[in-house]
């Protein structure tokens, strides 16, 4: 689990990918409602996940292909 402190975000990407759609599935209403409970950057996470081709998209509130 992240915690607010700014908890390091998985290295692998597609590790990061599972993690984040699970929690916005299963606790979060929406990206930036995750990346402020949980202390991480949203740009870090579009860009990373932007490298193996995924965006988020807000009316799904997953990342998808």
């Amino acid at each position: 689990m992240w915690y607010n402190t700014g908890m390091d975000l998985p290295q692998d990407d597609f590790i990061l990918l599972s993690l984040v759609n699970t929690k916005l599935r299963d606790i979060y209403g929406s990206l930036n409602g995750l990346c402020e409970e949980e202390g991480v950057s949203r740009e870090s996470i579009e860009e990373r996940l932007a490298r193996i081709g995924y965006a988020y998209d807000e009316e799904a509130n997953a990342f998808k292909f």
